[in-house]
């Protein structure tokens, strides 16, 4: 489910400055061995689907293998930390979604900024989020939460897990809807999943594929999805932007390697990127 609810695309750009320089002699070989590709997600996520399903085809183009270990917690800040102190011979990457970086930084939960890794290329752009309500919270949607959380401020739980993702677009609600939610760290999405199914909290972002089958039962409410126009395969879940609200968040999944990376490598992956990002099979 998550794989049909991703739309894949890669943003050369971000790498133009090194994408034109011929690979130096250290990095026409590369990769020579496995690459770590450390994930700041536990294992069953869409973060941590995505990153899999990378080292599939990245194996497949260059005959070597990619070793996918989950570093999750601190909102991103353990993984990012272990790949900015890692050797930067291309023999390590993170693989995550830019939001972690952004909120960690402006919330001040980290000490690094924006550019603490040589980031070499989107790898994926994720539409398959979708904001849910539980049951017990009678919200139904988006007229139903601005109403209960201007009538009451502070008081309409936000289960989140800090510095993620889905901090950011809860973050991005309260101002643009004008209201202030109350922001309790839920942890991982199936933490987020048992918060919201025993009434601990009253809303939360989250992966369609991860929720959908609590929706069809009537556990939890899918009141919106945060795109531009409706994705199909999220069914009739209207956008914020349908129900009054011009909120519009999608959510990239960057390849970064530790600062000092050779370039050559850089965009090397970057090359191999956009080679898998053509591959039918992979935009399914």
């Amino acid at each position: 489910m998550f794989k049909k609810l991703l739309t894949r695309t890669l943003v050369t750009a971000m790498v133009a400055a090194t994408a034109s320089t011929a690979f130096a002699a250290d990095a026409t070989n590369w990769p020579t061995r496995p690459i770590q590709v450390v994930v700041p997600a536990g294992a069953g996520g869409d973060t941590d689907f995505n990153a899999r399903t990378m080292a599939k085809y990245f194996s497949q183009i260059t005959g070597k293998s990619m070793v996918v270990t989950n570093m999750g917690g601190g909102g991103g800040t353990i993984a990012v930390s272990h790949v900015q102190g890692s050797n930067p011979d291309g023999n390590t990457i993170f693989f995550g979604h830019t939001g972690q970086l952004v909120v960690n930084e402006v919330a001040g939960l980290a000490d690094y900024s924006y550019d603490v890794l040589d980031i070499a290329c989107i790898a994926a752009v994720d539409k398959g989020a979708v904001f849910v309500s539980s049951k017990a919270s009678g919200i139904k949607d988006v007229k139903d939460l601005v109403d209960k959380a201007k009538a009451a401020p502070g008081t309409v739980v936000y289960g989140t897990e800090m510095g993620g993702f889905s901090h950011l677009q809860g973050l991005m609600f309260e101002k643009l809807a004008g209201v202030k939610l109350k922001f309790v760290d839920s942890g991982s999405a199936a933490e987020k999943v048992t918060s919201l199914l025993g009434g601990r909290a009253d809303l939360g972002a989250i992966s369609f594929g991860v929720v959908q089958d609590y929706v069809a039962k009537g556990d939890m409410v899918a009141i919106a999805q945060p795109n531009a126009e409706r994705n199909a395969l999220l069914g009739e879940i209207k956008t914020f932007r349908e129900q009054g609200v011009d909120m519009v968040m999608d959510k990239p999944y960057i390849i970064a390697f530790p600062k000092g990376t050779d370039p050559a490598i850089v965009a090397k992956m970057s090359s191999i990127m956009k080679q898998i990002t053509e591959k039918p099979e992979y935009a399914q």
